[in-house]
């Protein structure tokens, strides 16, 4: 499989050197993409993450939200798996300053705009083979895929579930990932995850590693 991976939290720009961001350490989509990498698939890894990439992913290098959008257009089609585990950011400035914004003795208000909802966009976008077409592969012995494969990723900090089944659903994803803000930045956390049609799954807390393999593993049985 040819899975495409994101990673990083995106960073904003308000001027030539401050920005928006959050607190996204990229290390569970770099993860993600080592466990994929060593189950035998291909990896495109989209990071706004400084982390150093991994010996023989394709990588892609972004900042802004509207860079990884332009990147995960690019390669979309190509792929037969995404997995978003960027932290996306939902807002962006209207108006970026080209030069540093003086401090003066007044408030400052920045206008914000939302940003597009990659997510949302591949789980519209995804491609979706007929159970006919289905059978006929199966029967030439082609494995079985079903088409392209959309992973999002929740972090709720209430109603974890309804959230992120919400999620799951108004952005036609095959299967969420959910957790809390606690594990940010984090050697250990605990996921829930949802495949469309099944039932919660709770991993106990472990390593983002051990959580990587699982989700990968995972995916092959959707």
């Amino acid at each position: 499989m040819h899975f495409l991976i994101t990673a990083g939290g995106t960073r904003e720009y308000i001027d030539p050197v401050r920005f928006i961001s959050n607190a996204s350490s990229g290390r569970m989509g770099y993860a993600l993409a080592r466990a994929a990498q060593k189950a035998g698939h291909r990896v495109t890894l989209i990071s706004a993450s400084d982390l150093q990439p991994p010996v023989g992913v394709e990588f892609v290098g972004v900042d802004s939200a509207a860079e990884m959008f332009k990147a995960v257009k690019n390669f979309f089609a190509k792929c037969d798996c995404l997995i978003m585990a960027a932290a996306v950011a939902d807002y962006t400035p209207v108006q970026t300053a080209k030069t540093k914004i003086k401090k003066e003795d007044k408030s400052l208000t920045i206008e914000l705009k939302p940003t597009t909802d990659i997510l949302k966009w591949a789980g519209r976008h995804k491609k979706v083979r007929s159970q006919k077409t289905e059978g006929r592969r199966q029967k030439a012995g082609n494995g079985g895929q079903k088409g392209q494969i959309v992973v999002g990723f929740a972090l709720e900090d209430k109603n974890l579930w309804a959230n992120a089944e919400k999620k799951l659903k108004e952005k036609n994803l095959d299967m969420i990932v959910a957790n809390t803000p606690a594990s940010i930045g984090a050697d250990k956390s605990t996921v829930e995850i949802k495949i469309r049609e099944r039932k919660w799954l709770k991993l106990p807390k472990a390593s983002k590693a051990t959580i990587a393999q699982k989700i990968i593993s995972l995916v092959g049985t959707t």
